[in-house]
């Protein structure tokens, strides 16, 4: 069974955290890998960087850019994480955008993927219909699970499309903002988050975008799985270096 399937199936709420790879330093990758797993985070989603990226905001934005510029690259990624498994056990998430992945090769990409032990890919600006028509096959081959995003403003019938394709985890973006633009959850979220719940689709569901502290985390998994932490992780690896993860993590977690 696909790794993010078994973390699911656990009682406890997930806490996933975003990073992105090469940053703030480029061989800092691994460790801040290992470091999330041992200080108790249930999965992680490793940030491929990308030139021109959709919805992320500023601070995800500039820790981005700083990779590219440490020279963090796809294949250098590859690298970095190939004796990952030798030391790291909880799923591993890869989220970027599809035009690295198109001029790898999708079946190339996939095929790396699994042959380092990556369990799932978010790729933003890959079209659910897209993906069912051209790629569902492909991922599935080298067992890799595909995770979509949701928003407020998705109609109840692509949520269940995208549903039927799925088989891990539906991302739901918490509102109509880049990343890292909200401060807390108010009643308007709190409807979307419930709305989403009664829906009872098949696959759980984990909150992004506006998840920075133990009170969001906490506000987040009332109705869902789990939740996603990135813009308020990266604004600490940008103040505190690499040292400080098991305080940020102790910081949700307590």
């Amino acid at each position: 069974m696909n790794r993010i399937n078994q973390k699911l199936q656990e009682t406890k709420k997930i806490l996933s955290i975003y990073f992105s790879a090469g940053y703030p330093n480029l061989n800092d990758t691994v460790q801040i890998i290992q470091d999330l797993e041992k200080n108790g985070v249930d999965m992680i989603e490793i940030g491929l960087p990308f030139s021109d990226p959709l919805a992320d905001g500023p601070t995800i934005q500039a820790s981005s850019t700083q990779a590219l510029h440490n020279g963090m690259t796809t294949q250098v990624l590859f690298d970095q994480l190939k004796d990952i498994r030798k030391t790291v056990s909880i799923p591993l998430v890869i989220m970027g955008y599809f035009n690295p992945m198109l001029q790898y090769g999708v079946e190339n990409f996939c095929k790396k993927c699994a042959e380092i032990g990556i369990d799932g890919l978010i790729i933003p600006d890959l079209p659910v219909d897209v993906y069912a028509d051209e790629y569902k096959e492909t991922f599935e081959k080298y067992g890799l699970k595909n995770i979509f995003l949701i928003t407020p403003q998705t109609s109840v019938e692509r949520i269940h499309f995208i549903d039927s394709v799925s088989d891990g985890f539906i991302y739901m973006v918490s509102s109509a903002s880049v990343t890292g633009s909200q401060t807390g959850f108010g009643s308007v979220q709190e409807d979307y988050f419930k709305r989403i719940a009664d829906m009872n689709i098949k696959n759980p569901q984990v909150i992004g975008f506006g998840i920075n502290n133990k009170e969001t985390f906490n506000q987040a998994t009332q109705f869902a799985k789990g939740a996603i932490i990135g813009s308020a992780f990266i604004q600490d690896l940008t103040e505190n270096g690499t040292g400080k993860i098991g305080e940020f993590v102790a910081g949700i977690r307590k």
